[in-house]
């Protein structure tokens, strides 16, 4: 994927990067695979506001994707290479051998006219969905199930990849995008491939106008408040929180940087060898 850079006539031009969709090859989506997608603005069902930032936007159709590849053994073709507004990735609409259409993650690489399959005993290749005990090590991975049949869970975003590193005693060692290595149950399926739209990290909006078309409102750092409407708020001059040395806080009390808010005893936690951050050892 490519992007567009644009020549600075106007100040919004100067640093807009935009992607060309060179990729795309559908422009209209599978209408019997649309569903409405509605939009709470941030509130909950009593109409009061619980997720600040969100509202307005562009109306969006959510596409039904196939996060599970619930047709085991039967081949399909890759008839088009959609964008999807609800992800950062593009999706593939493939059509199996009965006729029957449906969404799959587009992986980097995959061509219109590509055949693509799901099962035990598929061979290992661009878009194919296997358990990963028949994955070959070193490969990469996405849309990985971390519990068998539920579907893929994990590296679903654009340009994310994960890596199978070792099978041991029944579980597959995978290296996640966060460098967390993780134990998943080696009957779970994965497809191989690194998600597409590599170049996604590198948009540059150029404007607070796209921002508000995607439904993200306005962000406005407590710094600059008043001390009734934020912790951090009020002082002479530009003050970390009423003129006194103030860390970094949400509007209702809790440490931003530094206070762990993951539970100390997950069930999780014994399929996780090392974390993402590990600890610094004390010389």
């Amino acid at each position: 994927m490519a992007l567009k850079e644009f020549r600075p006539l106007t100040p919004t031009l100067r640093f807009k990067s935009l992607p060309a969709f060179d990729e795309i090859t559908k422009w209209r989506p599978e209408r019997s695979l649309l569903e409405s997608k509605k939009k709470s603005g941030g509130r909950n069902n009593y109409g009061r506001l619980t997720s600040r930032h969100i509202g307005g936007g562009h109306k969006q159709k959510y596409r039904k994707v196939d996060f599970k590849r619930r047709k085991r053994g039967v081949p399909a073709e890759v008839i088009g290479i959609e964008y999807d507004p609800n992800r950062s990735a593009r999706i593939a609409l493939i059509k199996y051998a009965d006729g029957e259409l449906s969404y799959i993650l587009a992986p980097n690489g995959l061509r219109v006219g590509s055949t693509v399959a799901a099962g035990d005993d598929v061979a290992p290749e661009l878009g194919n969905a296997l358990p990963l005990r028949a994955i070959p090590l070193g490969a990469n991975i996405h849309n990985i199930e971390l519990t068998p049949g539920r579907g893929g869970q994990v590296a679903r975003s654009a340009g994310q990849q994960a890596t199978l590193t070792n099978i041991e005693a029944g579980y597959a060692l995978v290296k996640l995008p966060s460098g967390e290595i993780r134990r998943i149950r080696e009957n779970c399926f994965a497809t191989v491939g690194q998600v597409g739209n590599i170049d996604h990290m590198n948009v540059s909006s150029g404007k607070a106008g796209r921002t508000r078309w995607q439904g993200r409102r306005p962000h406005v750092r407590g710094m600059v408040m008043n001390p009734i409407d934020h912790p951090m708020g009020g002082g002479q001059g530009k003050s970390k929180g009423g003129g006194g040395r103030h860390h970094p806080v949400s509007p209702w009390g809790q440490l931003a940087k530094g206070f762990k808010t993951r539970s100390k005893h997950k069930q999780s936690d014994r399929f996780i060898l090392e974390r993402r951050r590990p600890k610094k050892k004390s010389t």
